[in-house]
């Protein structure tokens, strides 16, 4: 597969604007592309596709790069089919799996990808990029009818992740609790994703890019830390 992903734990970062923490690795995968096909599908905290279009547009600008919703078109599997670049914004997963398919872009999305299309994910975009949305932080506000996702990469991914905190009083399950539920019945990796910090994959290979460590989690296995530069090809390998 000739992959060309960017896929980022959160579209913002504490203090910085909109993707403004991904600026360097956005206008990297993107260069020579002028536009980029924007699906707005997730409607984060409710908003509408327009909305949440013109938000992506207004960040985009400085960079010259035009944002067309996906939601514009007629045809959203020819929208895809003929896109320079696809971005899926953060939003609801069990929302945003729902529409892909209902919209019929799940395997024009998967055949783009595996021949270079540039893809960006945040948070809910970058949990469709992976194998299911077993491991998504987010309530199923709707029904979907299958959890398979784009498995554009061959394990799971949990955006947003946070460490348990040893002072909390919350006596709620932690991160690591219910990830280690997921791998009492599924056998993928998960690598759990902290803010600010984003998986960069090209074809086979893939590195972390980012301030902060991401935390592996391997069926049957004590969790693993691993930083900026460190070989993680491996996850590339998963079953």
């Amino acid at each position: 597969m000739n992959r060309n992903l960017l896929l980022i734990s959160t579209s913002s970062t504490h203090g910085t604007g909109y993707l403004e923490h991904a600026e360097e690795q956005v206008k990297e995968l993107l260069q020579g592309k002028s536009s980029i096909l924007f699906i707005p599908y997730a409607r984060p905290g409710g908003i509408s596709h327009a909305a949440y279009t013109a938000k992506v547009q207004e960040a985009f600008a400085p960079w010259g790069i035009s944002v067309t919703g996906v939601y514009a078109y007629d045809n959203p599997d020819q929208a895809v089919r003929h896109a320079e670049a696809v971005f899926i914004g953060g939003g609801n997963t069990f929302l945003l799996l729902r529409q892909l398919y209902a919209n019929k872009i799940v395997k024009p999305l998967q055949e783009r990808a595996e021949k270079g299309m540039p893809y960006i994910g945040t948070s809910a975009g970058t949990n469709v990029a992976g194998k299911t949305i077993g491991t998504t932080n987010d309530m199923p506000i709707v029904h979907v009818k299958t959890f398979d996702a784009l498995q554009l990469v061959p394990f799971n991914i949990n955006p947003h992740y946070l460490d348990p905190q040893p002072d909390s009083t919350h006596m709620g399950e932690t991160r690591e609790t219910r990830i280690a539920e997921f791998h009492n019945h599924n056998a993928q990796p998960v690598v759990g994703l902290r803010e600010g910090s984003m998986l960069r994959v090209k074809g086979d290979r893939i590195e972390l890019q980012g301030p902060l460590a991401m935390r592996v989690f391997l069926q049957g296995q004590k969790p693993i830390e691993f930083k900026a530069g460190d070989d993680i090809n491996f996850l590339m390998e998963a079953v």
